[in-house]
């Protein structure tokens, strides 16, 4: 009793102590009851034995962490999982809360963990009901907990295999869910009225846990703001035809508590959201229906609830909902339509009005009306759909809130204004095109009043309905024409100046954005039409005749804010986003190529200043914008030919002054990246042409300069950004230089060239300069270091052998640890690389007939000083093959046929040790296993006997892993 005084002293400074020495003490003390399975009995004596909550609380939490590392016999588990059960019978009641929900979490854990080795696991639904059934209502409430905490655990990955957890979830789900949320449904009913709010959560939680279950193994992202259909399962029909599932949802808003009835809205969205084809018969379908719209139609009219700004937000979801499962036909047969729109248009306008409390869930409401109004002209029969009434007070509505908010932004605190953020902005002006083109005459005087955003949300889409196309052009050159003259004003002389000092960067990024999506609609390579009428009426009022004239203004926009405006970052963003929007299209691309570059003649002085960055950070986000469209041979060379030569040494001399600064570098390598790609074969150059030698110099210049230079710059607090972002595009570039297939690179070596070699040097250089900690946390970074890796070992290994034993060993060792990773695409990388090594043993070493190549040599010398190393791997390719559910199955058969061609000794040892792992009573099937594995196998590495092996390997894998 001492040692459990002792130790119960130890868990209080553990949760508790302030001191954070005394805490690591005792956290360094106790932690071996989570790590070693012979304490789990001592867990036990504990939860027998003490009196304070938080050494019950170590007990269980090592527990929890014991079971987690899913390696205990499955009768130990089945023990542990007994004594919890029995333990919250007996002893729930009276622990305190935190206690309880660990001991239920362990359970629960151990219940997934086990489902499918044991049916005594399934018993743990029955046992909740059991808890149910005890008069006490502890107990109860100790049941609904158990039952939350289940679908919970069962509906999360944790830390097992995802094919695994699938298996486990759709059984669940299959066997017990529904029988579940009757339970919770069951519950709410009879807590409805005996019991305080706080317990009437936890029957709610567990529903609306039910309805937001993975049905179809793509979970509801909570995170976002939207999640789509709920892919009920049949069985549930019954449940949702009988009116009272509705109605219980509604019952719980009404009362007081707001977590309460934010979680029936909750609940509500998720019923909203039930697939249609769950209802087999429209009247059931329009039953269901009706019961929504008469309960929201009850709080629109009390209102209750809805002055907490949860219940709102959730409110406004269930709205938005009726649009997307249902039809405007449906809902106009509800006899109570014409109340209900009604309602729901005044709840909408005095949301918008209050656009500083509201302005999160107006969104709803608005995709709401936009999917209605874009239904009308499907709409069949002569029933009113009241939208015609409806519809313009909400336009007005809109566009009044927003400037209401812009002038009480400038009235309080300038700095929080609404045009600032045009994230949320363009979020809130998604829905509101389709609302201004349903009754656009009407609305087009208000429209006016915010001219910018609102006109460039109008421009976005091309959509006639309620009006001709001919008028309609006629209307958006209206439009169009006050922006454009609007250009005029901000970009002329004095005008530039005071603007920019004046209004910053809000109206020159709407302008922005209104030319974006005019461009989109009425110029270039996306117009769908002439636009006859528009360009007639653009004519008539600003002499812009046709979409050639329109397109120089655009350009002149560009080039005036990039002269002007250099020091707004926002605006020179959004700017150059236009400009590669224009570069990458088709005819609009071929302007860029007639446009002057005054950099060539830059001094290196001169190049440091913002302004030469600037424009050297847009020509390379224009030049890679350009490269990504050119698709063929032919323009493809148009665009080498006006790159090579004259324009090279420009980007030598800016990665040579700039390397320091990743703004300029990375554009540069970005484009760099691009430009070698040999995509759709556009890289082939005639058989007589230097074309692709000479690019590859170029290339090689590059990188010896940038990595020359970055290699000795200091790590500073931000060396992703700093360096390792050069480095793995820079890799990137090689690597695919390297593969492209338009290089002959033994010229190199044959005149003298050190461009290949220094190339690979270089590049190696910043490869080792990295540790393999930071190559396997950044993700870019790992997949352009294997890809480089293995583009070494497929085309270059000559060059890898020739390095020192140590380089060359670290080298391999980061492949081994690539094959543990989680991502495949790196997995196979790896893969080929070792397969491309160990082929190169095999048939250079082990079968060589001839005199050895000093390759041949230097590589047998290295596994000489490391005979560990191909045993090793071989050991990890099997471990990944029989344990894991890789998905490359085909990719790390290469390697091992290598492998075990190379030393069958290495493979027989390797044999007999995995068998020794085994228990006693398998080691003879598991022997029969590694005979059928070579079965038919000659010692080649021909395409046949490999496709051979990978077979019986396919058949191997199975065999071993069947229980």
């Amino acid at each position: 009793m001492e040692s459990l005084a002792q130790l119960e002293l130890l868990c209080e400074k553990l949760y508790n102590s302030r001191d954070s020495a005394e805490r690591a003490h005792a956290e360094s003390t106790l932690k071996c009851f989570s790590e070693n399975s012979d304490y789990i009995s001592q867990c036990q004596y504990i939860l027998d034995n003490a009196s304070t909550p938080y050494a019950l609380m170590l007990a269980s939490s090592s527990l929890l962490n014991q079971v987690s590392d899913r390696s205990l016999s499955l009768q130990l588990r089945l023990d542990i999982r007994n004594y919890v059960i029995n333990y919250l019978a007996t002893r729930g009641p009276k622990l305190q809360q935190f206690v309880v929900k660990s001991l239920i979490l362990l359970v629960c854990r151990i219940t997934k963990f086990g489902w499918l080795d044991d049916d005594k696991f399934r018993e743990i639904v029955k046992e909740a009901s059991d808890f149910l059934a005890l008069a006490s209502q502890d107990h109860y409430f100790i049941g609904l907990k158990i039952l939350n905490n289940l679908v919970t655990e069962m509906n999360q990955a944790n830390a097992m295999p995802l094919t695994l957890h699938r298996k486990i979830a759709c059984s669940f789900k299959d066997q017990y869910l529904l029988q579940i949320f009757q339970i919770s449904l069951t519950s709410l009913h009879q807590l409805k009225n005996e019991v305080p709010d706080d317990f009437r959560r936890d029957p709610l939680s567990l529903a609306l846990k039910c309805l937001s279950y993975d049905f179809v193994g793509c979970p509801v992202d909570e995170s976002s703001e939207e999640f789509g259909t709920v892919q009920l399962p049949a069985s549930w029909r019954p449940l949702l035809q009988d009116p009272s599932t509705v109605q219980i949802f509604f019952d719980y808003y009404k009362v007081n508590d707001t977590c309460v009835s934010k979680e029936a809205l909750e609940c509500l969205v998720r019923l909203a959201s039930v697939r249609r084809s769950i209802f087999v018969e429209d009247p059931s379908r329009t039953q269901f229906l009706s019961h929504l719209m008469s309960g929201t139609k009850e709080i629109l009219q009390t209102g209750q609830g809805l002055a907490d700004h949860g219940n709102y937000h959730e409110f406004c979801r269930l709205l938005g909902r009726f649009k997307v499962n249902f039809q405007l036909s449906e809902l106009l047969s509800i006899e109570f339509y014409g109340e209900w729109i009604g309602l729901v248009a005044e709840f909408t306008t005095k949301s918008l009005l209050s656009w500083q409390w509201a302005s999160n869930s107006v969104y709803y409401l608005l995709s709401l009306w936009s999917r209605l109004v874009t239904s009308v002209p499907y709409l069949k029969g002569d029933t009113p759909s009241l939208l015609d009434e409806t519809v313009p007070k909400i336009t007005e509505g809109f566009i009044t809130s927003r400037i209401n908010s812009v002038q009480a932004s400038f009235a309080n605190d300038p700095s929080d204004d609404t045009l600032d953020n045009v994230e949320v902005l363009q979020e809130q002006l998604e829905s509101l095109p389709y609302l201004c083109r349903f009754q656009v005459a009407t609305s087009c005087q208000v429209l006016l009043t915010w001219l910018v955003h609102i006109i460039a949300a109008i421009l976005k889409i091309r959509q006639t309905i309620g009006c001709s196309q001919e008028s309609q052009e006629l209307i958006d050159a209206e439009l169009a024409a006050r922006v454009l003259q609007l250009i005029n004003v901000t970009d002329t002389g004095v005008h530039a100046q005071r603007y920019q000092v004046l209004s910053k960067q809000r109206l020159d990024r709407a302008i922005l954005i209104f030319v974006q999506n005019f461009r989109r609609s009425y110029v270039g390579d996306q117009a769908m039409h002439s636009s006859k009428q528009l360009y007639g009426r653009l004519s008539e009022l600003l002499g812009l005749n046709d979409h050639l004239v329109l397109l120089n203004v655009i350009v002149g926009k560009i080039a005036t804010n990039l002269k002007c405006y250099a020091e707004c970052e926002d605006v020179i963003d959004h700017t150059l986003s236009l400009f590669l929007e224009l570069a990458s299209g088709y005819m609009t691309g071929k302007l860029l190529l007639k446009l002057e570059i005054n950099l060539e003649a830059t001094t290196d002085a001169a190049f440091q200043t913002d302004v030469v960055k600037y424009a050297f950070i847009g020509l390379m986000r224009d030049l890679r914008g350009i490269a990504m469209a050119t698709n063929s041979r032919r323009t493809y060379g148009l665009l080498f030919d006006w790159l090579y030569p004259s324009r090279m040494p420009l980007l030598l001399k800016a990665i040579s002054l700039c390397a320091d600064e990743p703004a300029v570098t990375t554009p540069l390598l970005k484009f760099m990246c691009e430009f070698v790609l040999n995509k759709a074969q556009r890289l082939t150059f005639d058989s007589s042409s230097p074309n692709g030698i000479l690019l590859f110099r170029e290339v090689s210049k590059l990188i010896v300069a940038y990595g020359s230079r970055i290699l000795l710059l200091p790590n500073g607090t931000d060396i992703y950004g700093n360096k390792y972002k050069g480095i793995w595009i820079s890799l990137a570039v090689l690597s695919r230089a390297l593969c492209g297939n338009y290089v002959n690179f033994g010229v190199f070596e044959l005149y003298g060239d050190r461009a290949l070699a220094d190339a690979l040097d270089i590049s190696l250089k910043m490869s080792l300069s990295v540790p393999l900690s930071d190559i396997l946390a950044f993700k870019k970074l790992s997949k352009a270091y294997y890809g480089y890796i293995e583009v070494l070992f497929s085309n270059h290994i000559t060059f890898v052998l020739n390095l020192d034993t140590n380089t060359f060993v670290h080298i391999v060792s980061t492949l081994e640890s690539g094959l543990k990773g989680l991502d495949t695409g790196i997995s196979t990388q790896c893969a080929s690389a070792i397969d491309s090594l160990a082929a190169f043993y095999f048939n250079n070493v082990t079968a060589g007939d001839g005199p050895p190549s000093p390759a041949a040599v230097n590589l047998a010398r290295h596994i000489g000083e490391f005979p560990s190393l191909f045993p090793q791997i071989l050991k990890t390719l099997f471990e990944i093959i029989i344990f894991e559910d890789a998905g490359n199955q085909w990719s790390l058969s290469r390697p091992i046929l290598s492998l075990i061609m190379i030393s069958e000794q290495m493979f027989s040892d390797l044999r007999a040790q995995i068998l020794a792992s085994q228990p006693v009573d398998q080691q003879q099937r598991f022997s029969q296993c590694f005979d059928k594995l070579m079965a038919d196998v000659a010692r080649n590495l021909e395409p046949k006997n490999r496709d051979k092996f990978t077979q019986n390997l396919t058949t191997f894998r199975h065999d071993f892993r069947v229980k």
